[in-house]
């Protein structure tokens, strides 16, 4: 088939390739145009290059027209999709693969539908290494425009009958990515604490010992239970530098694990798991740590505990 993508960052360009490398005819677009020529040169012939939206909806050619977007959720898939709209015609279907808010793709797909532009949710799993092992895709939309996408649905899946699926109308796509990314969440924070409480433990009986960590997670792979692809990543970023040392305890989110827990909330579903790994990320970005310096000052004032003091620098000694 012949689709649109728009946005060619790390998954836009490789979900590109892929698309191409299956055979169909590829139409890309990014507002760097660095990225659209390393975009086609990296697919070869089945990409072409656009230079704006209105030439990727020209290139396209005749309808049912199919353009998906792949930009950061928030603001620039607002307008991204905001202006497909404008340009497409009845019939044709925008396609937001990004993790957006299924909120805000019931009313981005309602916005489209007085046009009869269709709209579908496509939450899609696989990061850097879809291009070559596939994506996982939990898609939301009408039949029809599921059955136009279906060709290309088939193509960035693992295999054509695996690893996709339609899971309900509009919104029900990016929900259960939600759902998914916050599941995720919970499975990296058991694994990046286990980790952590064998980087600590330095004696065994009374001999000092510390664990090779690249060593017990290459175990692990084989036969566990834990085994996963999330521990196949953990092995290779220790085999990679087994202290991790150049790498800074920040760990941001993108929204997903946030709006999992209010939806929790919202639903009286208890998840303690999922929401405490979310704090556990607010807390790593907490630089200024005022709320534990609170905690000292209230013991030293009821209790005459000391606390720790800071330097002039503002750091501890």
């Amino acid at each position: 088939m012949r689709i649109g993508m728009v946005g060619l960052g790390r998954m836009g360009a490789n979900m590109a390739a892929r698309l191409a490398r299956g055979g169909h005819q590829v139409v890309a677009f990014d507002r760097s145009p660095d990225a659209v020529r390393a975009a086609v040169t990296a697919a070869g012939a089945n990409v072409e290059g656009a230079g704006a939206l209105e030439e990727l909806v020209s290139k396209l050619g005749a309808g049912p027209r199919v353009a998906w977007v792949m930009v950061p959720a928030g603001d620039p898939t607002e307008q991204t999709v905001a202006a497909l709209g404008a340009l497409l015609d009845s019939g044709d279907v925008v396609v937001d693969g990004g993790n957006s808010n299924y909120q805000e793709s019931i009313r981005r797909a309602q916005a489209l539908r007085a046009r009869g532009v269709r709209f579908v949710d496509a939450g899609t799993s696989g990061g850097i290494w879809g291009l070559a092992e596939g994506y996982s895709l939990m898609v939301g939309g009408d039949d029809d425009a599921i059955a136009a996408l279906r060709p290309a649905l088939e193509t960035l899946a693992p295999a054509a009958d695996r690893g996709w699926g339609h899971v309900g109308p509009v919104g029900a796509g990016h929900f259960a990515k939600m759902i998914h990314n916050g599941i995720e969440y919970g499975m990296m924070q058991a694994m990046a604490e286990g980790f952590a409480i064998l980087r600590h433990k330095e004696t065994m009986g009374d001999a000092p010992h510390a664990f090779d960590l690249a060593q017990v997670a290459e175990i692990w792979r084989h036969g566990s239970v834990v085994r996963s692809w999330l521990l196949d990543l953990a092995a290779r970023a220790l085999h990679e530098d087994g202290r991790l040392s150049a790498i800074a305890p920040v760990v941001a989110d993108s929204g997903e694990g946030r709006w999992t827990v209010a939806e929790a909330i919202a639903l009286d579903v208890p998840a303690p798991v999922i929401t405490h790994a979310l704090i556990a990320r607010l807390r790593s970005r907490d630089a200024e740590g005022f709320g534990d310096r609170m905690l000292a000052a209230l013991r030293n004032q009821f209790g005459g505990h000391a606390v720790q003091k800071t330097s002039a620098t503002g750091t501890t000694p």
